[in-house]
């Protein structure tokens, strides 16, 4: 039997930075076709106080970095580093700064369907490259038929309280565990790997499990 371990992700689809991270985590697993990752995502709101509806993207850069000359330098090593990254972000084209709890029960529910990563990605891709709401229910559930989920199911999951309190608990518990910032990798349930890490840095984490497997299974 394969041995494997498991990588939990605390993200926000909204974060940069986690965008960034996931597209580096993807490059060393593709160049790792046997990594024993097994891969689990969990939410953490950058914004948890954000209204229900989102709001207006300039009113949000004003209060939190007072004004557009003070976003532009906060987000200046993000441009720099998705560029690197092979990415691009349409910072431009974004409108509305959204409230991501849904966001967050669709990456849940995706999960129970084995379809985790694909969410993820087609969240990235539609906040980051299409500037697309992902606080709006109608997007959510495009999204959800774009990886093969069922919208309808998604909408009328979306229009209840299933699991908004379940997220919300989960998010509070990553914060007593002292996560504080996004991405946060925790390898096998004990080893926390904070932000956008290199693909080379996943290489030698990988190449470092792989020889433990090896050494043990030798014994």
């Amino acid at each position: 039997m394969t041995q494997t371990v498991k990588l939990d992700i605390m993200s926000d689809p909204i974060c940069p930075w986690c965008y960034i991270g996931k597209t580096h985590l993807d490059k060393a697993l593709a160049e790792i076709p046997n990594h024993p990752f097994v891969i689990e995502w969990h939410p953490f709101q950058l914004n948890p106080d954000m209204p229900d509806a989102g709001m207006d993207r300039r009113e949000y850069l004003e209060r939190k970095f007072g004004g557009k000359d003070g976003a532009v330098r906060a987000y200046a090593p993000v441009v720099e580093h998705a560029e690197n990254a092979g990415l691009k972000i349409d910072f431009e084209g974004m409108k509305r700064t959204p409230n991501t709890l849904d966001a967050h029960r669709l990456i849940h529910w995706a999960g129970i369907e084995g379809k985790q990563n694909a969410v993820v990605d087609a969240l990235f891709n539609a906040y980051f490259v299409e500037a697309r709401d992902i606080g709006d229910r109608e997007v959510l559930a495009d999204i959800a038929d774009s990886v093969g989920m069922d919208a309808a199911v998604v909408m009328k999951l979306l229009q209840s309280e299933s699991d908004r309190e379940d997220i919300r608990t989960r998010d509070s518990h990553s914060r007593e565990m002292g996560v504080n910032s996004v991405p946060t990798f925790i390898v096998a349930n004990q080893h926390a790997v904070p932000g956008a890490q290199p693909p080379e840095l996943w290489g030698k984490v990988i190449s470092e499990i792989m020889s433990q497997f090896e050494a043990s299974s030798a014994e």
